[in-house]
């Protein structure tokens, strides 16, 4: 089986060690011959340049969790990390403080800037980083042009009403507490998904939307012209799986993104935000938490089969159940012959 998963940061990067576990590509050794694979489709909407180097966090996220040198207690960033060159960037007043840039993170943004310098593409430098961690799935940046998430804060009468800033600074710095009204992707006019995103899309048995950010992971991922008719022309199904479980996100402040488009903080809210792909919209199937299904016990939602799963990914086997389950509702066989 070819799955290809639509990523964005942790919960992006927990759903993968899921999917890798069902497919039975964790150990290293077994990969080579084994029939099954797994694309991800990677978020770069919160890439920035930081104290000169290229910093790309969804990417970073994925690649650390799968090759075993996440902090597990952050969710992101390298295990036993130190902060010595923040703190002496603090000494030397350098903006911006509010970013925390870890020593051994340092070193792989080095390593990419290095080679963005030497004139390679995003996806080549990508592959080139994960020779280190081996991480048992191909990470892909959905583009390699700069398609960076901006946020337009509302106007509130002082300094920071009206203007745009830069993701990072609202979700790091400010942590989504400013008001916002939209959410616009710099360069994506410009921006072309790369041919390995497009292939993978294409070349899917079944397309899975993880549960990432649906505004600023997904959103972003879907804001690169030519994604949005790539998943509507694949020939496999595309599944989502709900952010949200019992009307609130667990990490992040998906919430507070959702409420600036005007879109519920619920599971279905999520699912007609995305939209079936039997109308314009991406979706064939979506699962949600037992008791977030419809009120009625129907099996669809304005076109889209909805089924209800245990979605906590609380260890790869509890997600792995939960892919197998994406599974399910697509019509295929899960590998193996778990149902």
């Amino acid at each position: 089986m070819r799955i290809c998963v639509l990523a964005g940061g942790v919960g992006g990067a927990r759903f993968l060690l899921g999917a890798r576990r069902l497919l039975g590509l964790d150990d290293p050794a077994a990969r080579d011959g084994s029939p099954n694979r797994i694309d991800a489709v990677v978020n770069v909407g919160d890439d920035a340049w930081m104290h000169g180097v290229r910093i790309c966090p969804d990417l970073d996220t994925c690649m650390y969790t799968l090759g075993g040198g996440i902090d597990p207690e952050r969710g992101w960033g390298h295990a036993g990390e130190t902060w010595n060159c923040k703190a002496e960037l603090a000494e030397y007043g350098v903006q911006p403080d509010w970013f925390g840039l870890g020593d051994k993170d340092l070193a792989t943004h080095l390593v990419r800037t290095q080679m963005l310098g030497a004139g390679f593409r995003l996806t080549d430098v990508t592959e080139a980083l994960c020779v280190r961690w081996s991480p048992g799935v191909r990470l892909l940046p959905v583009t390699d042009d700069r398609c960076e998430t901006h946020v337009v804060l509302a106007e509130t009468g002082d300094e920071t009403g009206g203007r745009a800033i830069h993701f990072q600074e609202w979700w790091v710095r400010h942590r989504a507490a400013l008001p916002a009204t939209a959410f616009v992707q710099i360069g994506a006019e410009q921006a072309e998904p790369t041919p390995e995103t497009l292939e993978a899309i294409a070349e899917a048995d079944l397309v899975v939307v993880a549960p990432s950010n649906p505004v600023v992971s997904t959103g972003a991922i879907l804001a690169v012209p030519g994604i949005r008719a790539a998943l509507r022309a694949t020939s496999a199904p595309v599944v989502g799986v709900s952010p949200v479980i019992d009307g609130a996100v667990l990490r992040g402040m998906a919430d507070a993104c959702l409420s600036a488009i005007g879109v519920e903080t619920s599971a279905l809210a999520v699912a007609r935000h995305y939209g079936a792909r039997s109308g314009t919209g991406l979706l064939d199937g979506w699962l949600v938490a037992p008791g977030d299904g419809p009120a009625r016990g129907d099996a669809r939602v304005d076109g889209i089969a909805v089924r209800e799963a245990p979605l906590l990914m609380t260890d790869p086997d509890a997600t792995a159940a939960m892919v197998a389950a994406a599974i399910d509702l697509a019509g295929l066989e899960v590998p193996g012959g778990a149902r």
